[in-house]
């Protein structure tokens, strides 16, 4: 009751505002299709771009023409169909809501796709300098599409929003620089940031089982403009762990499955670093001079593009400081917002239909406001579902400004504590016994590493990496990237011998995190090169069996950075066996409360299969083109002494 009450005070303005309309409409709206073919006529258009292109535009009129409606507009790679003026579809806008509402709504092929002219490019990049008709990008497409629309399209009131989804959210991040003077509301939602770091690539790693399966269903040659989607991949075994490890490099992928057929899978495959290919992806740092009104949306369990989404809000926040900023988080996986409740995900629940109300109350409002003057509360400058708690969260701040930095460091017998290791006991005597063995006879030979690892200050952990065993990523059978991951119970991996565990005292008090999370490890390895998995988790008490998930380790965030890249993601370098070494990386946002009698616990491993590609542990100079004779097993030190505390970085909110 308490959560529903705080709930219902956070958010009370928008209820008010927008919330029995907005259920009745919903309600109201039983056959999307033959109340879209009743109320609205569609029209084909294919809008000349400044370099002669031709787009697939699809037109959305309202019949009633006593009024003028703003324009909706939404820019995809995935296809505007069904073709044809005849051809309604069965959803149109960002939700139902918005078709009583009133909008032109506006669907566009971008370049390159379906029924579009040109040339495609996955992600464009952006052009700085523009000083002939060919130097287009998607910031000049939206330019040239709205300035068209403007000028063919009756019925208009003169402003434009934009919005989308994953890649059509790049569509509308990108489309909103240097924005037409018309555009006046945009909504990225879960946008592709910069790739590197966003969706198929985390710090350098490869996310093996998400670009399998993506890039087989939308990345295929395209020689000639066509209505005919991509046929979905029939995998050949459900069982992805075997598939993919069978299969060996990354490489070998592409010859067994693929067969040369994703031309992006290859150009990957070139750019293992981040060369010019991927920084001339990385939209975040270009966007300037965008709409008056922006609000970036993500759930916190977005396997595909939490980055991004963080990212694209700073970036706005920091480059257009007179710009209306938004950010909305709620409890969802990728794109959930727009296609189910939002009550749950996987075995987790989150006390309400979170999604349909953010749908009636906070994004139609949104765009009422700013293209109709509709006569709404300004939404907060963040509107935060607080996960642990089930509580929305209003802030005028992202992160919170009440937040506190706080550092809970590794110790002795897989404990967290708030306090930094002090100086060992044990580094003396560890000092003498290496001199011993230095200098003494001995009557039995000492075993060694092949690689010896160099005697640190101090204790560790430890653990053997097999890549050939990798840690599966999560306990079900299958050959793809779950939505469900990001909430999964985390024990099996936990009795994982190769999966190092650490967790505080039960919590004595609600304990609250905010904001971003940093792993600052000190590790080494008997090999010259590895990943590193660090995962944040919430530890339920155990209790009789009849307790729903009692024990239950949830999953609160994760990531995984590829230790070459330690120092600089464009120059990878090697690790020199046994010598600590400081490795550092974002794990992104959190806003998550730990209950009283809860654990925080954070897991270390390096191998996170098929999530994440194999690394064979030995450097070479691409690990996607590694031979089977590059992959070896290695003994992982993970240290949490004085001299070299591994810690994890956090915001810590007070609880109220």
């Amino acid at each position: 009751m308490r959560n529903v009450l705080r709930a219902a005070l956070v958010l009370s303005l928008w209820c008010v505002a927008m919330g029995s309309s907005s259920r009745a409409v919903a309600q109201e709206i039983q056959q999307p299709e033959s109340y879209i073919r009743l109320h609205y006529t569609k029209h084909e258009y294919l809008v000349p771009m400044r370099d002669g292109v031709k787009l697939m535009t699809s037109v959305f009129v309202p019949n009633d023409s006593t009024k003028t409606y703003p324009m909706l507009m939404k820019r995809t790679p995935y296809n505007v169909g069904p073709y044809g003026e005849d051809k309604y579809p069965t959803k149109l806008g960002p939700s139902e809501l918005f078709l009583k509402a009133g909008y032109i709504f506006v669907n566009q092929d971008v370049r390159g796709r379906f029924a579009s002219e040109g040339e495609f490019q996955q992600v464009t990049p952006h052009r700085t300098i523009k000083t002939k008709p060919t130097d287009v990008d998607e910031s000049t497409d939206t330019f040239d599409t709205i300035d068209w629309l403007l000028k063919n399209v009756p019925q208009h009131n003169g402003r434009v929003g934009m919005y989308g989804i994953s890649y059509p959210g790049f569509y509308a991040a990108a489309g909103m620089i240097d924005a037409h003077p018309a555009l006046k509301a945009v909504s990225p939602q879960a946008p592709v940031g910069d790739w590197y770091f966003d969706d198929f690539l985390h710090h350098g790693s490869f996310f093996l089982a998400h670009a399998f399966k993506w890039l087989t269903g939308n990345a295929t040659e395209r020689p000639k403009p066509t209505t005919e989607p991509t046929k979905p991949y029939a995998y050949p075994t459900p069982d992805g762990y075997k598939m993919f490890l069978e299969a060996g490099s990354v490489e070998n992928i592409d010859k067994l499955y693929l067969k040369g057929t994703i031309p992006f899978w290859q150009e990957m495959m070139l750019h293992p670093n981040r060369d010019e290919f991927w920084q001339q992806r990385a939209l975040i740092p270009h966007l300037k001079n965008v709409a008056p009104a922006v609000m970036t949306v993500t759930g916190w369990y977005d396997a595909e593009d939490l980055y991004g989404s963080f990212k694209t809000y700073h970036s706005i926040e920091q480059q257009n400081p007179s710009v209306k900023n938004v950010l909305v988080v709620g409890p969802w996986h990728h794109g959930g917002w727009a296609s189910v409740d939002g009550d749950k995900l996987g075995n987790v629940s989150f006390g309400s239909k979170t999604a349909a109300f953010y749908r009636a109350e906070i994004e139609l409002p949104f765009f009422e406001k700013y293209l109709k003057d509709k006569d709404v509360p300004a939404p907060a400058e963040a509107i935060v579902f607080e996960t642990g708690s089930n509580a929305w969260r209003t802030f005028d701040h992202w992160p919170p400004k009440k937040t506190e930095t706080k550092h809970l460091f590794l110790h002795e017998g897989g404990q967290l504590k708030w306090t930094a290791p002090e100086s060992s006991p044990h580094a003396p005597r560890e000092e003498s016994r290496l001199k011993k063995d230095a200098t003494t006879p001995q009557t039995t030979p000492v075993p060694k590493p092949a690689i010896p690892h160099a005697e640190p200050e101090g204790d560790f952990d430890e653990f053997v990496s097999d890549p050939n065993k990798p840690v599966p990523y999560c306990e079900i059978i299958t050959p793809k990237m779950t939505i469900e991951y990001m909430v999964d119970d985390q024990r099996f991996a936990s009795r994982r011998p190769d999966v190092l565990t650490y967790q505080t005292e039960a919590f004595t008090e609600e304990t609250v995190l905010a904001g971003p999370l940093e792993a600052n490890l000190w590790v080494s390895t008997t090999g010259t090169d590895a990943d590193w998995i660090v995962k944040l988790i919430d530890v339920r008490p155990d209790a009789p069996e009849t307790t729903p998930l009692a024990g239950y380790q949830m999953l609160i965030r994760s990531e995984v950075f590829r230790g070459r890249f330690r120092n600089d993601y464009a120059k990878p370098e090697p690790f020199t066996p046994g010598e600590p070494t400081r490795v550092r990386f974002e794990l992104l946002d959190v806003l998550h409360r730990f209950q009283k009698g809860h654990r925080l616990m954070v897991q270390i491993q390096s191998t996170w299969f098929p999530l994440v590609d194999r690394n064979p542990q030995t450097f070479v100079p691409n690990i996607y083109f590694a031979k089977t004779d590059d992959f070896h097993k290695a003994t992982h030190r993970v240290f949490r002494s004085s001299a070299h505390p591994t810690s994890l970085k956090i915001g810590v909110l007070p609880a109220k």
